[in-house]
């Protein structure tokens, strides 16, 4: 037996609802014969005898009060399919997976827009992955990744376009006790670091961040003296605390805290901030991603 077509089935069921077949033919907006057409193009594809015609209307026969119930259900899950469908092209339900460095996700825009992402679009289900700026760029090529909040502007990357959300300063790490982690209050010249014992994250997971402050040292005079590099910010943290020497952050990670650490402000000259871009891939955009990113750009806005 062929599939039962759904305007069949949503004519029977209306003339059901009304009980006459001139009311079901107002209520669907068609004429009487065409609809008197699909009810018997129906009875005749089922074989049975849905309707018993009336001097006064129809009434739905033992056979007919079964597939009432059924094409019921059957229509409602149709139209929420069809809602589920609009939805998901004006991107309002789906899947995003979305990536982030360590130090992004400690600013308080990344994990304040996805709670409104979510509040917003509660049909969209959204993946998280936290990785360096060069993991989430190759993720986002091999389309592991729909978007990546990411320290790295990445100029010249085939098949990428970045865009700038937010700046924040850079701030310095110390370790409890050193002879810089007295006046906190004090901004902090950057030539004084001059020979201290530096630790930065590795460049391949944090090549932004590690090419400014290389940048920086060297406006300010001297090449730092770098004794360790770490996999993640975290870690980087984790050496200072250690007394393993001193690193260079963005402010945001001041919120980690960390026991044996002081942190201090650069000053001004020393021209060192920490930017935040968003990574997407050139191609078109789906309408989900298209979504993400104006509520980015709105939020970035509001902000």
């Amino acid at each position: 037996m062929a599939m039962i077509e759904l305007r069949r089935l949503r004519a029977f069921v209306t003339v059901v609802e009304e009980g006459n077949i001139t009311r079901a033919a107002e209520r669907l907006f068609i004429q009487q014969p065409p609809l008197t057409r699909l009810l018997q193009g129906l009875e005749d594809e089922l074989g049975v005898t849905l309707l018993q015609r009336l001097p006064r209307g129809v009434r739905v026969t033992e056979a007919g009060g079964v597939l009432f119930e059924e094409a019921r259900a059957l229509l409602a899950r149709a139209e929420r399919l069809r809602e589920a469908v609009q939805r998901a092209a004006r991107g309002e339900q789906g899947h995003i997976a979305i990536g982030f460095t360590s130090s992004a996700a400690l600013h308080p825009f990344v994990p304040n827009l996805l709670r409104r992402y979510r509040d917003i679009l509660p049909g969209i289900t959204t993946q998280l992955e936290e990785a360096g700026s060069g993991e989430l760029m190759e993720a986002l090529l091999e389309q592991r990744l729909d978007a990546a909040f990411v320290r790295s502007p990445a100029s010249g990357i085939p098949g990428l376009s970045v865009e700038p959300v937010l700046s924040e300063p850079m701030i310095v790490a110390l370790p409890l006790g050193h002879r810089l982690a007295q006046q906190t209050q004090q901004p902090l010249p950057l030539a004084e670091l001059a020979h201290e014992a530096f630790i930065l994250y590795r460049r391949p997971a944090g090549q932004g961040l590690y090419d400014a402050i290389l940048a920086a040292c060297h406006r300010a005079g001297f090449s730092p003296r770098i004794v360790q590099e770490a996999p993640r910010l975290p870690a980087t943290l984790s050496l200072v605390g250690a007394g393993l020497g001193l690193s260079v952050v963005p402010g945001s990670m001041r919120r980690l805290g960390g026991d044996g650490i002081v942190y201090r402000t650069l000053a001004e000259e020393a021209q060192l901030s920490a930017p935040l871009y968003l990574a997407l891939r050139r191609s078109p955009a789906s309408p989900i991603v298209e979504r993400f990113r104006q509520l980015v750009l709105e939020t970035v806005g509001a902000s």
